[in-house]
């Protein structure tokens, strides 16, 4: 019994230490998006050279996700876990400290690579630190990291930003990271490593060619017109072929760099497709919502932040519900009541006004985040659930590669449509004014100038919010039309663990 307790022990903090450390690199991917005009500010930047301080984070992980798995087989995955954790606190205080862009652009760039193999290693240490049974809490923690991290980081960076500087977003991560690695170097268990797979360069250079083409014309097709570029054709173009290669390869090699034995599990397929449309909904509302209360509602940045707040407390009470749930209840069944409930929450803001109060607001985001709770955990106990072990963590980069990408892919569309539908809406909002109104207030006079700038401001902002309320609308339809996609899972599988194999597990 002593030993058993200590097992528990030791398991109670290597979960600690890494869910904070997957918070840490979580939060990451907002909280610097509210320092950013500041950040811009202090560089005497331009709009397009700043937005390279979130590119180059997000195409650093895209690239650095897919050979966490082999680095973690190869070097184990404490190791990896401990250099790539000290890594991000290194080069999120490097960021801290940076006295020009491109001094942050490459520190960003060295964060994004030292993160990136932190969240798939991460899951494959949950769920095998417990059993097939507690499946459903190892996922919850696991998703506590993954979504509080995004859905809070906006309110802390407005914090932090607000009281002190925009420095701090970067210097936060320090004793998150320091509590985070002590712990691991303390508390975990090095993994069983596999020194016979050779790494396959190949493979991974045209994996990486493919996400990063992706990445870079998503990131910058908005500024450069789409299919208007030429760069953006040539991106899209270079993407295509290298998966078509990467595809080739991964069938035909002897040792390819992704093994393509564990695409023929269905649970683990429909997961995937699933987490690529789930992700969009989460990532397209991060992107919009602090645009939208700052710009066209007026509302301070740290009003804004706090008033995204109860989106995460949403989805911690989400998280704490499914673990005991899932034991209970077919993962399958609280998957459509998380796709239903986010349905609804975005089919409410698809009907907001300009004249929104903040009560309307705060209950909008708390019932989504109950409801992403409710969607992402299912996704992850039903996509391991009949899964080989020896596959974990390789599919566990998988899964985290498909929802960046799917998140990334969304925020560019849903950013297009509101560019777009902007100017479509500004201008059949203009033609329904007419020289023959006399009701419009004596401020929009458009016959002075003044009343012309003003009248045109207001047009403006009501296009906008038009456009805003399309793209929420765009959100719940896509929610709701992942429903079909429950077909495709299998009942997940748990089996009946014995005393020895708990042992194992808690090792």
């Amino acid at each position: 019994m002593p030993a058993q307790a200590a097992l528990l022990r030791n398991r109670f903090w290597v979960t600690v230490a890494v869910t904070l450390t997957a918070l840490m690199q979580t939060l990451d991917s907002t909280i610097a998006n509210v320092a950013l005009p500041h950040i811009q500010g202090s560089m005497a930047a331009t709009q397009d050279e700043i937005s390279w301080v979130l590119t180059s984070y997000i195409l650093a992980a895209a690239i650095m996700t897919p050979p966490s798995a082999f680095l973690a087989n190869r070097f184990g995955r404490k190791n990896v876990l401990v250099a790539c954790g000290a890594g991000f606190i290194l080069a999120s205080a490097l960021c801290g400290a940076a006295t020009s862009l491109m001094q942050i652009v490459c520190f960003r760039f060295l964060q994004g690579a030292f993160g990136a193999p932190l969240m798939p290693i991460i899951q494959a240490v949950l769920l095998d630190l417990y059993t097939d049974k507690e499946r459903g809490k190892s996922m919850a923690i696991f998703g506590f990291g993954v979504m509080f991290g995004p859905i809070i980081g906006p309110t802390l960076g407005g914090l932090l930003t607000d009281f002190y500087n925009w420095r701090w977003v970067f210097y936060i991560n320090l004793p998150l990271g320091a509590f985070a690695l002590a712990g691991m170097i303390v508390f975990m268990q090095e993994s069983v490593r596999e020194t016979q797979r050779s790494f396959d360069f190949f493979g991974f250079g045209l994996l990486s060619i493919t996400v990063a083409a992706l990445q870079l014309a998503l990131d910058r097709g908005q500024s450069q017109n789409w299919f208007a570029s030429t760069e953006i054709v040539c991106e899209l173009m270079t993407s295509g072929l290298c998966f078509y290669l990467f595809l080739v390869h991964t069938f035909t090699a002897e040792h390819p760099f992704v093994e393509p034995g564990m695409f023929r599990d269905r649970n683990f397929v429909a997961g995937l497709i699933f987490n690529f449309f789930a992700a969009s909904t989460l990532m397209g509302t991060m992107a919009l919502m602090p645009i939208f209360l700052q710009n066209l509602l007026g509302i301070p940045v740290l009003t804004a932040g706090i008033l995204m707040a109860p989106r995460g407390i949403g989805t911690l009470l989400a998280m704490l519900t499914i673990p005991r749930l899932a034991n209970i209840v077919d993962p399958r069944w609280l998957l459509l009541i998380g796709i239903v409930v986010t349905g609804l929450a975005m089919g409410e803001m698809a009907h907001f006004t300009l004249d929104i109060d903040n009560r309307t607001i705060i209950r909008t985001g708390f019932v989504q985040g109950i409801g992403l709770g409710f969607t992402m955990v299912p996704i992850s106990i039903l996509l391991f659930s009949t899964l080989d072990r020896r596959y974990r963590t390789e599919a566990s980069a998988m899964y985290n590669l498909l929802r960046n990408l799917g998140g990334s892919l969304f925020i560019s569309l849903v950013v297009t449509l509101l560019a777009q539908n902007s100017q479509i809406y500004h201008a059949q909002l203009t033609e329904a004014i007419t020289p023959f109104q006399d009701t419009l207030p004596a401020i929009w006079d458009w016959r002075s100038s003044a009343g012309a700038m003003a009248l045109n401001g207001e047009v403006t902002r009501q296009a906008s919010g038009i456009a805003y309320f399309n793209d929420f609308a765009l959100m719940q339809w896509l929610a709701l039309g992942t429903i079909p996609l429950l077909l495709l899972f299998r009942k997940a599988k748990i089996k009946a663990v014995s005393d020895e194999e708990k042992a194992v597990h808690l090792e």
